[in-house]
């Protein structure tokens, strides 16, 4: 077999593997991966893979059979050849009489098998070699589920007519108060990693109203948990002239009841159990969970992750629901652009959405007036430096608003069961990984 040029023709037309019983009786033009090469007896099975799954190619010519024999998997095969009905094989059909044609051959020994039903290697081994890794169809599945949660995403909140926005990842301040940031040098001048698009999605409130981006985000906080990344894709939405936090919840709800309809619509939905989403979800103040908790004076400033799991059973034990609301966070708590509660000195009007015990959404009202703003710096004994930018479009006036962030990797760990992150991230950045 001799390797063919990149712009070798594909005729008859390419078929995906998911489509071969559309075309039973007919020539087809198949391409993709060498998934495994299995000699029995007289006859032999060569699986392909591609974007949609797996094919099956019977071979029993004796001189291609002999030549396929050294071919490694991961080779970049095409297939041509007549689809035939068989019940055994793959998506109940297989190709015989095939001509096969190499377009790369590979040589070298994988790190790890792929055809097996699950990578046999440790996590680190598999993210070692993310870039072969990936490419196995339990972990395709993760990818897959959380392209369909963008797209519900999106789709949400188009429909809710939220216009999408794009913001810089290069900022000459930090976004959060409570978050490390990482430095670089720009031209000379200092600058950081946006740790979320928070401010210019406030800003651009006074420009479309409501707003919401897709964007990676970044954390320099020296986390090495099953839960945490250093850059992350945060899922960021922002509306203009609410009343208050629980219209914020409102839209949240909506948005994740699109995100988790989306998913339902892939291939990849059967592999998991989707939840229930309900009309509203259940809210408890911070107050009544530290209470439900049995928490009082320091351990009642904040939720730790075993409490987090301990309301998640009390959610779906009271209320039948995987979601809850958790409001009211104390204002010390929270970065000092958040909404206080007029009706309780001390606490805000600012939210957790915990999912299966995790929190998966944070959000809340803004401020929105700028005397507010200074007030809120003085309290925090912050400065305007570096933020005057966005001050100024609190000076030109601002209704009120709210928002949300969702993170991505862990929403799709939290779908698929997966306690490590890191596992559903393509080519996740922690304390100690950089590369691939």
């Amino acid at each position: 077999m001799q390797a063919v040029e990149h712009g070798s023709s594909l005729t008859p037309a390419r078929v995906r593997a998911k489509s071969l019983a559309d075309h039973i009786g007919r020539s087809v033009a198949l391409a993709g991966w060498l998934h495994r090469y299995r000699q029995l007896g007289k006859i032999s099975f060569l699986i392909l893979r591609d974007q949609s799954g797996l094919a099956q190619i019977v071979v029993d010519d004796p001189a291609l059979r002999e030549r396929l024999t050294g071919l490694g998997n991961e080779s970049v095969l095409i297939v041509r050849g007549t689809v035939v009905a068989e019940p055994q094989a793959p998506g109940g059909v297989e190709v015989h009489q095939p001509e096969i044609e190499v377009l790369a051959e590979v040589d070298e020994q994988l790190p790890f098998e792929l055809f097996m039903p699950e990578l046999s290697a440790r996590l680190p081994t598999v993210l070692d070699h993310a870039t072969v890794a990936n490419r196995h169809p339990s972990r395709r599945a993760y990818f897959q589920i959380a392209a369909a949660l963008v797209r519900g995403f999106r789709a949400t909140l188009d429909g809710a007519g939220f216009t999408e926005i794009y913001t810089p990842k290069l900022v000459g301040s930090a976004t959060e108060s409570g978050a490390d940031v990482f430095a670089l040098d720009y031209f000379g001048r200092k600058a950081y990693l946006a740790q979320s698009p928070q401010f210019y999605k406030q800003m651009m409130i006074g420009v479309h109203e409501r707003v919401y981006e897709v964007g990676p985000v970044f954390r320099a906080e020296p986390h090495d948990t099953i839960r945490h990344l250093n850059e992350y894709l945060s899922l960021d939405a922002e509306l203009g002239f609410i009343g208050d936090h629980r219209d914020v919840m409102r839209v949240l709800r909506d948005v994740i009841a699109g995100m988790v309809a989306a998913v339902g619509s892939t291939s990849t939905a059967g592999q998991i159990e989707l939840p229930e989403v309900p009309a509203e979800i259940p809210a408890l103040h911070f107050t009544d969970a530290m209470e439900l908790l049995g928490h009082t004076g320091e351990d009642a400033a904040d939720l730790a992750p075993a409490d987090e799991r301990e309301l998640g059973e009390w959610a779906r034990r009271e209320h039948g629901s995987e979601w809850l609301f958790v409001t009211g966070y104390p204002m010390a708590r929270r970065p000092f652009y958040t909404h206080h509660d007029p009706e309780r000195p001390g606490y805000s009007r600012g939210f957790d959405l915990l999912f299966r015990g995790l929190e998966l959404v944070t959000g809340g009202q803004r401020l929105h007036l700028y005397a507010d703003y200074e007030a809120a710096l003085r309290s925090k004994g912050l400065t305007a430096d570096g933020m005057e930018g966005y001050l100024e479009a609190f000076k030109y006036g601002m209704p009120p608003h709210g928002g949300f962030a969702i993170g991505l990797e862990r929403f799709v760990a939290r779908l698929t069961g997966v306690e490590n992150v890191r596992e559903v991230t393509l080519f996740p950045r922690t304390m100690t990984r950089l590369e691939p």
